[in-house]
């Protein structure tokens, strides 16, 4: 697992959504996570099939933001969980060996060796950097990702204020994937944004 780690904003909008997601994938996506924590139901179960049906066309693994059910509804290729989510190794006996599961770990290694123990396919870290989207502590530093890669054998995804530029000393430090939403999203060009993200790797 290498390069950009697209994550979806919180639009109700579906169909700017696709649009700036597909100029995305043109600009090189690697791996696109569905997020959005205030649609209701069904709009949630709209977006997301509509997203993985764009995913297949190019190719790219499609996973879901915390709802274990709609992913394996839909068939999506894998979920992600953060902190307050459901536990691990709960979700991985829920999805199986064979789809990607993704944590969030912030700044604590101890919480990225837990997951790794409970089945996890990735580790995120962050915030680096203040993000337009997330309110959380900036407090990750970047030593972690160093330690990581000798107490962790997974990817470990990077993510808070990401643009090309900063991310160059986290990747130089071990990451293997950059996630990023603000800065592809609304950038006045995706696909442009998307491809100086992809061209780092």
């Amino acid at each position: 697992m290498k390069g950009l780690y697209l994550v979806t904003p919180d639009w109700d909008d579906t169909e700017r959504l696709l649009a700036v997601t597909t100029a995305a994938l043109e600009g090189g996506v690697t791996l696109l996570q569905y997020r959005h924590k205030t649609a209701p139901p069904a709009l949630r179960r709209e977006q997301a099939s509509a997203l993985l049906a764009l995913c297949r066309q190019f190719d790219c693994p499609f996973i879901v933001n915390d709802h274990v059910d709609l992913a394996l509804e839909i068939g999506a290729d894998g979920v992600h969980v953060g902190g307050t989510d459901a536990a691990v190794a709960a979700v991985r006996a829920q999805i199986g060996a064979a789809r990607i599961l993704g944590a969030s770990c912030y700044g604590d290694l101890e919480l990225a060796k837990a997951a790794h123990a409970a089945g996890a396919s990735y580790v995120a870290y962050g915030g680096f950097y203040p993000s337009k989207v997330k309110k959380y502590p900036v407090t990750t530093a970047l030593d972690i990702l160093v330690r990581s890669r000798t107490a962790v054998p997974l990817p470990s995804v990077v993510i808070g204020g990401m643009t090309p530029e900063n991310a160059v000393p986290l990747l130089a430090a071990g990451a293997d994937m950059v996630a990023a939403i603000s800065s592809v999203y609304l950038a006045d060009d995706p696909k442009q944004a998307a491809r100086a993200f992809a061209a780092l790797f």
